[in-house]
């Protein structure tokens, strides 16, 4: 296992995104939806530093536990939480955010529990990392940092709030 991002790195991608994004957002209004477990952080770290430059934006947190595909992949029981929209989705400009981007199947389970909650006028995605690989025609809009993997490696994300620390290791497997 080697050691990918360091605090200082996870925090100059997060910086990244949120200037990308104030600097697209054409009126200041910018609604962002963190996908659980990991997504909601970056999210909220977003949301923050957004609010720093005066943006009049919107958080809100997406469980798709129970959108997935791939039950038989996952190591665990999914764990299910709730999802916290507290405005409207309908007619919205929503910011999907996501700590990592690989297969792009997590985002096809975000936008189908996010369209549960109404019909946006668009939906864009921001990832902390991309890591290539696609498996579905998927890309994001805004990206903290792209990282080159090997399509077997394994890449482990931890955030202080959701882990304990921030963190990006990854494990190539022979």
């Amino acid at each position: 296992m080697s050691l990918a991002l360091d605090p200082q790195a996870i925090s100059t991608a997060v910086s990244r995104l949120a200037d990308s994004i104030f600097e697209a957002s054409v009126d200041g209004n910018i609604d962002l939806v963190g996908i659980r477990s990991r997504g909601d952080e970056v999210a909220e770290r977003v949301f923050c530093l957004l609010k720093e430059k005066g943006a009049n934006v919107r958080l809100g947190v997406l469980d798709i536990s129970l959108y997935r595909d791939d039950f038989e992949h996952l190591h665990e029981n999914p764990k299910l939480q709730s999802s916290e929209i507290d405005f409207p989705v309908d007619k919205s400009h929503i910011i999907l955010v996501d700590d990592v981007l690989f297969t792009g199947r997590t985002i096809r389970a975000a936008l189908d529990a996010l369209f549960d909650y109404g019909r946006p006028a668009s939906v864009q995605l921001a990832v902390l990392i991309d890591r290539g690989h696609r498996e579905l025609p998927v890309a994001p809009n805004y990206v903290g940092k792209i990282l080159e993997t090997n399509r077997l490696d394994h890449v482990l994300v931890r955030l202080k709030n959701t882990d304990g620390e921030d963190a990006l290791e990854i494990t190539s497997k022979k």
